[in-house]
């Protein structure tokens, strides 16, 4: 039977193993992630959002560096006790050295990035919770990157992460994210065994086509620097929430 979300133990998240195997260094996949969503972010006036979402955060930083460029207050919000952890240090005690080649493209890329790794972390509240209690309509842009298809194997129940993503920010808010394409139940490490979705930009554009206006989806290919999880690259969307829904 398929995995579902609540069956999965996400504080047993291997964290120190996940950042080795893709975060320490900056590969071709997220620099190719930040400058598709870095094209998004130069559209949108500094400042200009009041509050957004990074909907189940994880530890990767540079979603948040990217959206501290237009937003003046993010949420990071995260279930698993070890991610929270590791945010909370990075927000307050300063940043992993291994962040600082990420930011340097974020700010290359868009200007409006604030100029240090530490000032762009600094509006930053990190949020212990379940995305899936989140109070619909509160953000005006939300983020999310490479967790509807990764929490679950169930199909449906990714349909249910997207629609919540959509409906977390105000009817016409902005939506950017990122999706392993065709990821399968994978490992991080030697053991530890996790849930994927397999899904493509037609599946993903299908999902987000009833929900968003201005929808924009596109991938690029596998990165061979990455481990082999068995996905064959990653889908690109951007959009905004449907104003009539």
């Amino acid at each position: 039977m398929s995995i579902l979300n609540n069956d999965v133990n996400w504080d047993s998240w291997p964290l120190e193993e996940y950042l080795a195997e893709n975060y320490r260094e900056l590969h071709p996949s997220d620099a190719a992630v930040i400058e598709h969503h870095s094209a998004f972010y130069r559209t949108l006036p500094p400042g200009s959002i009041d509050r957004s979402v990074e909907f189940g955060a994880g530890p990767n930083l540079y979603p948040l560096m990217l959206a501290a460029g237009a937003s003046r207050h993010l949420d990071a919000v995260e279930a698993g006790t070890a991610n929270i952890s590791y945010l909370h240090r990075q927000v307050t005690q300063g940043p992993d050295a291994s962040w600082l080649p990420f930011h340097t493209l974020c700010r290359r890329l868009n200007p409006a990035v604030p100029a240090t790794l530490s000032a762009a972390l600094s509006n930053v509240r990190v949020v212990h919770g379940d995305i899936r209690a989140l109070t619909p309509r509160q953000y005006g842009l939300a983020s999310m990157h490479f967790v509807a298809e990764g929490v679950t194997e169930d199909f449906d129940e990714f349909k249910d992460f997207c629609r919540l993503f959509v409906e977390s920010v105000v009817p016409g808010g902005h939506l950017i994210a990122a999706f392993m394409e065709n990821m399968p139940t994978y490992r991080i490490g030697a053991a530890s065994r996790w849930p994927g979705c397999p899904v493509d930009p037609d599946l993903v554009a299908k999902v987000f086509a009833p929900l968003t206006e201005r929808l924009a989806v596109s991938r690029i290919d596998s990165d061979p620097t990455l481990p082999d999880y068995g996905d064959s690259g990653m889908v690109l969307l951007t959009a905004a929430a449907d104003p009539e829904r």
